[in-house]
């Protein structure tokens, strides 16, 4: 197989949307967030309460790295988190109100963002692109 671009590439607009994701949220006053959060706050988003399993599940990553995301959004104040009295060693994650609101802020970036990654392209050409992104990931996983 030909040698490619494609990793790197992949790689420097993963960069430059993370800048810009972090300088979009500067802009709206809010500080200590970084992008990796924001695979969590959709899953709250769209599901009211979830445990830390079903977030790392559903995000690809470890409970770990789940348990280290979920204390800075609690700090935050976006997020609370609760123990379940049936199971201890099960904890619930839910969107506090401030993070509800937070919410609106958060879709004004990503449309900001999609906005941005496809402009010139066409919806045939950005369905295109997603499948071969979704192609490229399920590849490398």
């Amino acid at each position: 197989m030909k040698k490619t671009k494609a990793i790197s590439t992949i790689s420097k607009i993963k960069e430059h949307a993370n800048s810009f994701v972090m300088q979009s949220l500067a802009q709206h006053g809010v500080h200590g967030l970084v992008p990796s959060h924001g695979d969590i706050l959709v899953v709250l988003f769209h599901r009211q309460k979830v445990t830390m399993r079903d977030i790392a599940d559903t995000i690809h990553r470890t409970k770990p790295t789940v348990t280290v995301l979920v204390a800075k959004l609690v700090d935050l104040g976006l997020v609370k988190k609760e123990q379940s009295p049936e199971d201890a060693r099960v904890s619930y994650v839910e969107l506090t109100n401030k993070g509800k609101e937070f919410k609106e802020v958060f879709e004004d970036i990503s449309l900001e963002l999609t906005q941005k990654l496809f402009q010139g392209f066409s919806e045939v050409e950005q369905k295109k692109l997603e499948a071969y992104l979704d192609r490229v990931y399920s590849n490398i996983r």
